[in-house]
């Protein structure tokens, strides 16, 4: 497995990741669901990036984003229908359990990290505001967008040092867009306050 992660460039991993992040992003303001499916498609560049350079909190991330992803496209499609008046579902069961594994999964990569190098707490913040934020994002709460800005302040500096290129430029790219779905979304938020 290291002979193949070291065939990869970096360069070629980063940018396929943030191209498919990009994409993501203009499905996740309309809340549609190929938001999930494009999202999802970043993981396996971002995963082995992370895997390559032994930063273990962030390709564990890239593990609870896929299950917020396969998660959170199950549970647009469920709210769908509810909202629909098809059926109920036990939200707080569903939702619960992400979390659940995510968090386990969060405590797993914190025990395998080495804290002695003081660059690791930066990468402990970025994944505890992604976790965050992403938890928001399944709920569609308009919240998530400024932890997601929060958590690409922090990141542009991680991965500036960790000479991820195309991470580092693309947090800027994000802190604008999510300066623009928080304000969509607090709009969607108003409206459905309105109509009640």
């Amino acid at each position: 497995m290291a002979d193949f992660l070291a065939s990869l460039p970096s360069w070629l991993l980063d940018l396929s990741g943030a191209v498919c992040v990009l994409v993501s992003l203009w499905f996740l303001f309309a809340k549609r669901r190929a938001y999930w499916h494009w999202s999802n498609a970043s993981l396996l560049p971002y995963f082995l990036l992370f895997l390559a350079g032994s930063q273990w909190m962030l390709a564990g991330l890239q593990v609870c984003y896929l299950i917020f992803g396969l998660h959170g496209l199950y549970l647009w499609m469920l709210e769908e229908r509810r909202d629909r008046g098809e059926l109920k579902f036990n939200e707080t069961l569903w939702y619960g359990v992400t979390w659940v594994a995510s968090l386990l999964i969060f405590g797993f990569t914190v025990a395998v990290t080495d804290f002695s190098a003081g660059w690791n707490w930066v990468q402990f913040v970025v994944v505890v505001l992604q976790l965050v934020a992403n938890f928001g994002t399944t709920r569609r709460w308009a919240w998530s967008w400024p932890v997601w800005i929060a958590s690409n302040a922090v990141g542009a500096v991680y991965y500036w040092h960790t000479q991820y290129w195309a991470l580092c430029a693309l947090q800027f790219v994000l802190a604008a867009m999510s300066v623009y779905g928080w304000r969509r979304w607090q709009h969607d938020e108003r409206q459905v306050v309105a109509l009640a």
